[in-house]
């Protein structure tokens, strides 16, 4: 996610991810069956996909492995998609829509079986997600959630207010929900882990090496970068979500770019941690401003959500979050913090997944909608698929046209108008 102009210490995870495998930028110009832009969980995943079967492909990342939103996101592994089971069939037909249901809910199955397979050095928990509801609508919704999910073969329950509130440690729900499918990992180092994967199948990764241009003559696409160097390929897949959008026209102003935040405290001594998610749940809420919340692997309690729309200018722009985590957990209070960070998300109109086809040979993945983790995964994976079989069934969501949001020009006034009204409505905490 995105750097800041004050001084800050590293985010959490990137003080205590495993160390990244050996990458260098490019320096050379290199041939590759496929060519992946966007060293996230998207476009190591697809290397990682594709390596596997024979492809012969290059990965390219502006930074480092992990630095955008794969690095610094919740950690939540949480299957689904903003949408229930129900919605997702009446919107794209019983075939697709079934389709689709099955590929949601496999999402986590897909991250802890990687991890597993390829022995990665990435601390996990898989102990279930608990959505609490924050109103008595919102109750109705999330017992309706379960019931739907479990149909589909979920181990999903609902819960009454007291437990969630043993669960958590908090009584500030009227109930929710279980998917016990869910969990949580140390994300960057799981960006990592996956780098080394993809690395040890064949693929050629080459970090601090943004994509400048993309273009195609002959049937083939050729990406330039700053250095000289290029890569000439038979296909690319662009995996930048809200970072490098600018890359391909029309493709930053289809989503809004919005910033979230998370503080983390220092461990907790074992007296607090014990009454604090007692089984090793993780947890967002039914608010429209959601809060996400959970223990690391480490002990320290974590809180993430909204912030400014701009970059933020100092500590004071975390202060409400962690305003939150005391009201909601009044014995952490005084407690340090001690990591604040926040990045950029990339929000689609629609509240689902992108893929677009722009031209001939050029693949695009955008929009994650708070499940990244375990989507983006299951994302490389089948877009590898596709890629390779040319069936578009491999898909989870049909190839659309790229489609800017009305008056983005003015996103910066109408997201913070739509951001006031949210607080307005969803009530304090």
């Amino acid at each position: 996610m995105s750097q800041t102009p004050f001084p800050l210490s590293p985010s959490l995870w990137a003080a205590t991810a495993a160390p990244p495998p050996d990458t260098q930028p490019l320096t050379q110009s290199e041939q590759a069956d496929v060519l992946v832009v966007g060293g996230g969980y998207a476009g190591l995943s697809t290397a990682l996909h594709l390596a596997e079967q024979g492809v012969r492909v290059v990965l390219l990342e502006a930074r480092e492995i992990g630095f955008g939103g794969s690095g610094r996101n919740g950690g939540q592994v949480i299957p689904g998609l903003k949408y229930d089971p129900d919605a997702l069939v009446s919107m794209f037909g019983a075939e697709r829509g079934e389709r689709l249901v099955r590929f949601a809910g496999a999402t986590a199955d897909a991250v802890f079986n990687l991890i597993e397979r390829h022995a990665m050095d990435v601390p996990h928990v898989r102990r279930g997600w608990i959505q609490g509801a924050h109103n008595p609508a919102a109750l109705e919704l999330a017992h309706a959630r379960a019931a739907q999910w479990a149909r589909h073969g979920a181990d999903a329950q609902p819960l009454d207010r007291a437990e969630v509130a043993r669960l958590i440690g908090a009584d500030r729900y009227l109930g929710g929900w279980v998917d016990r499918r869910a969990g949580a990992v140390q994300p960057l180092s799981y960006a990592r882990g996956l780098a080394r994967a993809a690395l040890n199948a064949g693929a050629v990764i080459h970090t601090d090496t943004p994509v400048t241009g993309l273009k195609r003559d002959g049937g083939k696409w050729t990406a330039t970068t700053p250095g000289g160097a290029s890569v000439t390929a038979d296909r690319v897949v662009m995996c930048t979500n809200a970072y490098g959008a600018d890359l391909l026209p029309g493709l930053k102003t289809s989503i809004i770019d919005a910033n979230t935040f998370q503080v983390a405290t220092t461990p907790l001594p074992e007296r607090l941690r014990a009454g604090i998610f007692p089984e090793g749940h993780v947890t967002s809420d039914t608010r429209n401003l959601l809060l996400y919340f959970r223990l690391d692997h480490q002990g320290r309690l974590l809180m993430g959500g909204r912030g400014p729309f701009r970059e933020p200018k100092g500590p004071q722009d975390w202060a409400h979050l962690e305003r939150v985590m005391v009201k909601m957990f009044p014995q952490v209070a005084g407690t340090p913090f001690e990591y604040r960070w926040c990045g950029r998300v990339a929000i689609t109109r629609d509240y689902l997944p992108h893929l677009h086809e722009p031209q001939p040979g050029l693949l695009v993945d955008i929009g994650c909608q708070g499940r990244g983790v375990g989507l983006q995964t299951s994302m490389g994976r089948a877009m590898a698929q596709y890629l390779v079989s040319g069936d578009a069934k491999a898909l989870p969501v049909p190839l659309s046209p790229v489609k800017p949001f009305p008056l983005y020009g003015l996103r910066r006034l109408y997201v913070n108008a739509v951001v006031t009204w949210y607080r307005m409505t969803d009530g304090g905490v």
